[in-house]
């Protein structure tokens, strides 16, 4: 739920976000189009990045070239408040998407985080507050009905706590089968949706007009199955203990060229938007309302739908079509069952789209709270717990979740939270990045351009030698973006000798600070002339002298998890004897990859 973040997110936030506001109203306009359209996508991803966007703008201090501007986000400016407000912006997402500020909570713990510090479950839990404040004022100001579709349902937006929850040993075993049939085709669902993005990343590599006709295609197609297939579903009776008209326009029931008093179930599917459709599954009381051939249709249609509109140039989410196919084969188990059942056809529909959801996104405890939000019925929490944990643990036996296969597809280094088994066998020396590029504690600018511009290193370590110390020693390290800021600012001297504190009237804690926030200085920004190559800068003053560092022996499993949990960018391996340099390399994120360390030690045998 990406640090993780990512999106369709991603999700884990190991990526910080770079946006604009022209970027975030294409998305927000993207997604009303997407959705309204008809396609099978959801609009919980898109919200969830655009919020994460919005607070990627907030800590970078605005945007100067949208005239946006503000002082007092100078505060955010370093990357732990930065990571931070990604956070919080994706939980905001989710919370705004399924009105769930708890699950919001749960998912920026359970699926954004990386790593979790006790200051940030407030400010997530003060975050979604406010959305539930602002959605709950939309809501009562939206009850006369000018909003359009907006407020139905108000906070709940399906609403099943009317029915009466009670089992017997026969639902807990059809619950136990709704947790299997989840896990098995949630891991294939993402398998597929795996191949289909690695084809798709072929062909929208192509350029526009070959992304356009990817949506042309997958739109005449769902338009196809949507206006089409009800064709071949048979007219039924209206039922005669209805509340509430049937057929109609906008209701549970479409008539699509049945006579009067006739509806269309397969078209009270298709033709509703999906959140509708969704109520229309999870709809109580109306055991034999969807005919079991309709279910089967609508169930091969959304599934295979939902996979190949994920990852086509619209912002689009997995959770609602995930939802819509789960509720279909949840009603179906129903009806195998309605012989020895006590549960309502809607409760059913209820557990099976648990079941997919916990099959697909693997999470537990989010999506546990968001289908209690969503559904307003707290009696099934022990059947939905039961449900997510047998589906989960069948599809971790075939693959990883959906959300992992994203962040590996898109390459980004995202580090699981236990260790590799293979990395037991490992310490931190044998998988250090070299050669090691290293600086003086006084180093001439020369050779901090040259290595400016010929690496792509975030940071780099600090020796003092002689006559700045005794023998050489780990002075701490530096990173580029302050060298950046230094070199700009040319604070040379012409002899090596130390700046001393003269170097903080030139620079303040805030030219550092922006320096990390995205839109600081760039290598191009530099104008260093042949004359400055040859003087000397003092470099004590930026560095961070009490980096973290570990044993080139130790355990890299240990080390692995050091660096997670503590949040980290660099760690520096050092040696165990005497005499040798102060420094053997610096560990990243990148060091700690299946893809690096397995390239160094092919014989190993990678987790499965």
């Amino acid at each position: 739920m990406f640090q993780k973040l990512a999106y369709p997110v991603l999700p884990h936030l190991p990526v910080v976000f770079l946006s604009s506001p022209l970027s975030n109203s294409w998305q927000i306009f993207g997604s009303v189009l997407g959705v309204s359209a008809g396609f099978v996508v959801g609009k919980e991803g898109p919200m969830v990045h655009t919020g994460a966007c919005i607070a990627s703008l907030l800590g970078q201090g605005g945007s100067r070239k949208y005239h946006l501007t503000w002082t007092w986000l100078r505060y955010f400016k370093n990357d732990r408040d930065r990571r931070d407000l990604i956070t919080c912006g994706a939980a905001a997402g989710v919370a705004a998407a399924f009105r769930a500020p708890v699950g919001g909570v749960l998912f920026a713990l359970e699926e954004a985080a990386s790593w979790w510090r006790s200051a940030l479950l407030w400010r997530t839990f003060f975050t979604t507050a406010i959305v539930a404040i602002v959605l709950r004022a939309f809501i009562e100001y939206c009850s006369t009905g000018d909003c359009g579709l907006f407020g139905k349902g108000g906070l709940i937006m399906y609403d099943v706590s009317s029915a009466t929850v009670s089992y017997s040993a026969a639902d807990v075993l059809a619950v136990l089968l709704l947790g299997v049939i989840g896990g098995i085709f949630g891991s294939l669902y993402n398998y597929l949706v795996d191949k289909v993005l690695r084809a798709y990343s072929i062909i929208n590599e192509r350029g526009a007009a070959f992304k356009l006709l990817l949506v042309i295609t997958i739109s005449l197609l769902t338009s196809f199955c949507s206006f089409g297939l009800p064709w071949v579903a048979k007219c039924s009776a209206c039922p005669t203990n209805l509340t509430v008209e049937c057929p109609t326009t906008d209701g549970n029931f479409k008539s699509f060229q049945c006579p009067s008093g006739y509806y269309n179930d397969l078209a009270s599917l298709f033709l509703n938007t999906n959140d509708d459709a969704i109520r229309n599954l999870f709809s109580t009381s109306t055991e034999k309302e969807f005919h079991i051939s309709t279910l089967f249709v609508f169930f091969a249609a959304v599934y295979c739908l939902g996979i190949i509109t994920y990852g086509i140039a619209i912002p689009s989410g997995l959770f609602i079509p995930v939802i819509l196919a789960g509720a279909c084969y949840g009603r179906l188990v129903g009806r195998l069952f309605a012989s020895v059942t006590k549960l309502d056809m809607g409760l059913f529909a209820l557990l099976g789209a648990a079941s997919f959801l916990g099959g697909t996104m693997r999470m537990t405890v989010s999506l546990c709270v968001i289908l209690l939000e969503l559904t307003n019925d707290l009696l099934l929490l022990p059947l939905v717990m039961l449900v997510l944990l047998v589906s989960k643990t069948v599809a971790d036996s075939f693959n990883k979740g959906v959300y992992d296969l994203i962040v590996k597809l898109k390459g980004f280094p995202f580090m699981e939270a236990y260790a590799e088994p293979y990395m037991r066998n490992l310490v931190a020396g044998d998988v250090v990045s070299g050669p090691l590029v290293s600086f003086s504690g006084v180093e001439k600018v020369e050779m901090i351009v040259h290595a400016l511009r010929t690496t792509g290193h975030n940071g780099f370590p600090v020796i003092d030698e002689p006559p700045f110390s005794d023998a050489p020693e780990l002075c701490g390290l530096v990173l580029r973006s302050h060298l950046l800021v230094l070199l700009k600012g040319k604070y040379f001297s012409r002899d090596r000798v130390l700046a001393g504190d003269e170097i903080f009237q030139r620079f303040t804690a805030f030219d550092f600070a922006k320096a990390g926030s995205g839109k600081g200085l760039k290598f191009e920004d530099l104008d260093i002339n042949e004359e400055e190559m040859e003087m000397y800068v003092d470099l004590h003053p930026i560095i961070n002298s009490s980096p973290y560092t570990v044993v080139e022996t130790m355990s890299l499993a240990k080390a692995a998890i050091l660096f997670r949990q503590l949040g980290l960018r660099h760690m520096c391996a050092v040696p165990k004897a005497q005499g040798r340099p102060p420094i053997v390399g610096i560990l990243t994120r990148h060091d700690f990859m299946p893809e690096h360390v397995l390239g160094l030690y092919p014989h190993l045998k990678p987790y499965k």
